[in-house]
């Protein structure tokens, strides 16, 4: 079957169904004299009378009425796969790729993940555990996660935390070799517990704020790691001060293994999903951006 053909009998079953070819070319919309030709050329291709005119209505023939039986249940049936297939087309599923740094993986992202994926199990989440500033598009991620302050302006960003802080935080036994720092100028004369970044910044630059005013130190010391558990253990172990996320040392300051300097000068921040503005979310992809969405 031609698709001309499909036309035709779609346009007989909408005549037979109305019973006149004013309100089907309505339906159709086309005019009346168009509707009135496909019937004759598809009359003429049977060779067979398929409808019954009358100056009051349209009624099938019996030869319509047999065609009509057939093509009824197998239209229907058309239009209702299409319809299932429509609805499949908005069933989130596919594979969401996540550039993030370890604490927001373990504290944010996957507290949401474990339950929304088992609703979903067409929905694949990728987490890469990376300190570098990644190029979404050009290393094939979806989103990243990054602090307020570090989202590139061509992007949206959608909070996914509240409000948290950094701590610098170093063992009691490593004051008791060095002097509480005062300020953050005064970090140039420790011994610090450097992060190590992925790309070509090399060691993170450690961020404070008081009173409207920021400033960025770079700290030196005997190690680097790329992993914060790393860093806090050997701060633990009063090798040197670290900055880390201030729930990722509560309970080892209110042990009294690590003690915290500098509180005044960690201002609070948030942390954001971000992703290029110029992307048309997924269904997938809108359902983990709403089941992250900080409120």
């Amino acid at each position: 079957m031609n698709r001309d053909d499909m036309a035709d009998l779609t346009a007989f079953l909408v005549v037979s169904q109305e019973a006149s070819f004013t309100r089907a070319a309505v339906r159709l919309g086309m005019s009346q004299p168009a509707l009135s030709q496909i019937m004759r050329r598809l009359e003429e291709r049977l060779g067979l009378r398929l409808l019954r005119r009358t100056t009051r209505s349209v009624s099938p023939t019996e030869a319509g009425a047999r065609l009509l039986d057939t093509l009824t249940p197998a239209l229907t049936s058309l239009d209702a796969t299409l319809a299932d297939l429509t609805a499949l087309r908005d069933i989130p599923s596919g594979t969401i790729r996540i550039t993030c740094v370890e604490h927001a993986a373990e504290a944010y992202l996957y507290p949401a993940l474990r339950k929304l994926l088992p609703a979903y199990p067409d929905i694949t989440v990728e987490l890469t555990l990376d300190y570098g500033l990644a190029d979404l598009a050009g290393q094939g991620f979806d989103a990243g996660v990054r602090l307020g302050q570090d989202i590139d302006r061509d992007m949206i960003a959608v909070r996914i935390s509240p409000e948290m802080r950094q701590a610098i935080v170093g063992a009691p036994e490593y004051f008791e070799h060095y002097p509480v720092p005062q300020a953050p100028q005064d970090l140039v004369a420790h011994a610090c517990i450097n992060l190590r970044l992925s790309d070509a910044r090399g060691h993170y630059i450690w961020p404070f704020g008081r009173d409207g005013r920021e400033l960025r130190v770079r700290v030196n010391g005997p190690l680097a790691f790329n992993n914060i558990a790393m860093m806090r253990t050997a701060a633990i172990d009063g090798l040197g001060l670290a900055n880390l996320p201030e729930s990722y040392v509560d309970a080892s300051i209110a042990s009294g293994r690590l003690v915290r300097v500098l509180d005044e000068w960690c201002p609070p921040n948030a942390g954001y999903l971000y992703y290029p503005s110029r992307r048309q979310p997924t269904p997938a992809f809108t359902l983990l951006l709403n089941a992250l969405r900080h409120t």
